[in-house]
């Protein structure tokens, strides 16, 4: 080895090094989240239980609950579209929890668009679901047109301010009782779980990295022989 290898040789280590160590710190991030998604996932289908009396976000989003209500029939519509389905709209109710006398939000799930405005008396339901606390407004999302009741986003305080409920949202997965015309719509995650690819992208640029050092030697070596 000559001295015009050295710092090279020294560079190409230093650079291996650090791209495997974010390859590896991405396989360990990786791990960590398939555990939460893993444990949102348990929550989820988890037997239901009663709504707490004062579920927080931190500690209840997701959970699986049961609860029995009587539907007012009052309604605001969230602008949605459905695979099967096409462009419709998330039905979100207020129901009077028929144990606690509490008002709260139901997500009774969707309808297309031709039955916005059929109409849905109020009803006595068993609501099999999730509670959620739905992130989907930014700076971006529109104010919803009151006038034609659209919305273009659950948002829990405006909408229990709206019909009056306090600001608890079940979504439903099924229900006892059925709402005319509504299909329920299951809740999933919006965890990105992307380190599997982040992992992958690291240590191929740690084979490049390493291929191209070699390359860098050889070059060396040549010119020097």
């Amino acid at each position: 080895m000559t001295k015009r290898m050295i710092f090279p040789l020294l560079f190409g280590i230093i650079g291996c090094a650090i791209l495997l160590w974010l390859g590896f710190w991405q396989v360990q991030r990786m791990e960590w989240k398939n555990n939460n998604l893993a444990e949102i996932e348990a929550k989820m289908t988890a037997p239901p239980i009663a709504v707490p009396p004062n579920p927080k976000k931190a500690d209840h989003n997701r959970m699986s609950v049961q609860v029995e209500v009587f539907l007012t029939g009052d309604e605001l519509h969230v602008l949605t579209s459905q695979k099967k389905g096409g462009p419709g709209f998330l039905v979100v109710t207020s129901g009077i929890d028929v144990v606690t006398k509490r008002p709260i939000l139901i997500d009774l799930g969707y309808i297309p668009e031709a039955d916005k405005n059929a109409a849905r008396p109020g009803q006595h339901v068993r609501v099999l679901g999730n509670l959620l606390w739905p992130n989907e407004t930014d700076g971006f999302t529109p104010d919803p047109n009151i006038e034609k009741n659209i919305w273009f986003a659950r948002d829990i305080d405006k909408m229990s301010k709206a019909l009056g409920t306090d600001p608890i949202m079940v979504v439903a997965r099924d229900f006892m009782g059925n709402p005319t015309g509504i299909r329920p719509i299951k809740i999933g995650h919006d965890i990105p779980n992307d380190h599997k690819e982040y992992a992958i992208t690291w240590f191929s640029l740690a084979l490049v990295w390493f291929g191209m050092t070699l390359y860098l030697l050889y070059r060396i070596r040549q010119k020097t022989v």
